[in-house]
């Protein structure tokens, strides 16, 4: 963070880019691994994440103009403009953010950015009364499946409402970096990654119940326990088709199951994010018990179905963030399953490695690894799957747990990203013998994620 202060502290200096004489708000999110949860944060379930020691910095300096300017030198290495400018009336109406961001595809990073501060403005109109600055800079690869995008919004709204004199911390944080990215940047991802970003630990994951967003106490990693993760090279992306058409799938099936048991379906909007609740279920797929799924609802459920098919029965969709596409194939089935047993799978996983405390046993961390297993190759049934990260995963069973490694599996929302690999502390020889395999199998080097850091509300504001 050193680096990052002088570089703000020189572009203050030189009149560059920040102004002579007035105050800069600066903060820290990392990124995350999601170790145990993907895609059931949208569908309430359990999830069990850990930050990443890269991380997004930025800063924040207020403006006497209503100028809104963001400088962003990664972005140009993407060939991306690396430098927009907005005005503060640009900030009146969601649709104008949306249809702003939207203009030029060199211009979508910002919605990760403008969207938050939309947030502000639309919620604290008399404190956000002036123009900004902001400066971003990132150590978190984009598109590896490890929320580059949701640290790129906790940093940012982090410092600007800091800035403007507004106090946000912990859920309320992660809930409005969540709007921003469901209603500006047009993500239909869940609390989870941005709920482990600001609340996360060094050394420990975080429980979270996406219900919507109830965290518990971090869980430490026992010591001889150690966690790594490998990007497969495959650009993974929360709007693309593949994350899509699973979460319409599993909410389609949520639906049948809800008129089958003459539940009525209301939406409504908590935080300024609607979603469609039950008196059941209230709204979240997960809440459904793993058997009463097994014995009343999987069998009824169609393997596949087309979305044409779905809309002629039922003319409303469970699911704000998602469509159905009437020429869509959905594997209805199996996405609902996912939402069901993953859920059950975490709560295993976490409770195993709560009550374990520092001493797990060698049988405790090859169930871990296990449910990783079950966890990966669910994915794969959800259309989530690609050859890379399966190439990953199988070398991590080839080497076994014989040799120190447990169990692996894909992150995120799945679709290429990165793949989580639990082992012993020791077993550092295997963990690059899988790495150097996978760098000659695809002729490339990946990149490696190890350890972990505070989370964003743990570093805080820091004022220079």
């Amino acid at each position: 963070m050193h680096k990052f202060e002088a570089k703000v502290s020189a572009l203050r200096s030189s009149g560059e880019f920040f102004l002579q004489g007035l105050p800069i708000h600066t903060a820290r999110a990392p990124g995350r691994i999601d170790l145990m949860g993907g895609n059931v944060d949208y569908t309430g379930g359990l999830v069990f994440q850990m930050t990443t020691r890269e991380s997004t910095k930025a800063a924040a300096q207020l403006r006497p103009d209503d100028r809104i300017i963001f400088l962003n030198p990664q972005m140009g290495e993407y060939g991306w403009r690396e430098r927009a400018e907005f005005r503060l009336e640009d900030l009146q109406d969601d649709a104008q953010v949306r249809d702003l961001v939207n203009q030029s595809p060199e211009l979508r990073w910002t919605a990760y950015v403008l969207g938050t501060l939309r947030f502000l403005r639309k919620n604290f109109p008399k404190r956000m009364n002036s123009g900004l600055s902001v400066y971003l800079e990132s150590s978190v690869p984009l598109n590896k499946g490890v929320s580059s995008s949701a640290a790129v919004e906790v940093a940012a709204m982090k410092s600007a409402a800091s800035a403007y004199g507004i106090e946000l911390a912990g859920v309320e944080l992660a809930r409005a970096c969540q709007w921003a990215e469901n209603v500006i940047a047009g993500s239909a991802c869940g609390i989870m990654d941005q709920a482990a970003i600001v609340l996360g630990e060094e050394g420990s994951c975080l429980p979270l119940l996406c219900q919507p967003c109830q965290p518990f106490a971090p869980v430490s990693i026992p010591e001889e326990l150690a966690i790594w993760a490998i990007d497969s090279g495959v650009r993974h992306a929360v709007t693309g088709m593949e994350y899509e058409a699973a979460r319409a799938a599993c909410f389609m099936g949520y639906k049948l199951v809800c008129a089958w048991e003459r539940l009525p379906l209301q939406l409504k909007e908590a935080e300024g994010i609607p979603r469609w609740v039950d008196p059941e279920w209230n709204g979240y797929p997960s809440n459904i018990a793993p058997s009463a799924f097994r014995s009343r609802y999987e069998h009824r459920l169609p393997e596949t179905c087309t979305g044409a098919e779905f809309l002629r029965e039922h003319h409303t969709h469970a699911d704000p963030f998602t469509r159905v596409r009437p020429e869509g194939i959905y594997s209805v089935r199996a996405c609902m399953r996912y939402a069901v047993e993953e859920n059950h799978r975490i709560q295993l996983f976490v409770e195993l490695i709560r009550e374990a405390g520092n001493r797990l046993s060698r049988a405790a961390a090859m169930l871990l690894g296990e449910l990783m297993y079950q966890s990966h190759y669910s994915y794969t049934e959800c259309g989530l799957g690609v050859e890379a990260t399966d190439l990953i995963v199988n070398l991590v069973r080839e080497e076994g747990a014989e040799r120190g490694l447990y169990g692996a599996k894909i992150t995120g929302g799945g679709s290429g990203g990165t793949v989580a690999i639990l082992g012993d502390r020791g077993a550092e020889t295997s963990f690059r013998r899988v790495v150097q395999r996978y760098a000659e199998i695809q002729r490339q080097t990946p990149y490696v994620f190890e350890g972990s850091s505070m989370g964003a509300d743990r570093f805080g504001v820091r004022v220079i």
